[in-house]
């Protein structure tokens, strides 16, 4: 698994979501890491983000 990062979509200093990225995405909330992950495919982490920006 890739390293763990904030989300540039999260804005400066808040908690939000931080993403380890590679042919599969996962992502968790920084609040809750003891909770887990969530994770997806590469084309459903790309159509997610493509999703968010509009």
């Amino acid at each position: 698994m890739a390293e763990w990062h904030k989300s540039s979509f999260s804005p400066n200093g808040s908690n939000c979501v931080e993403v380890a990225e590679g042919p599969v995405t996962y992502f968790r909330d920084t609040q809750n890491r003891e909770l887990g992950h969530l994770e997806a495919s590469a084309p459903e982490w790309k159509a997610f983000v493509v999703a968010v920006r509009l």
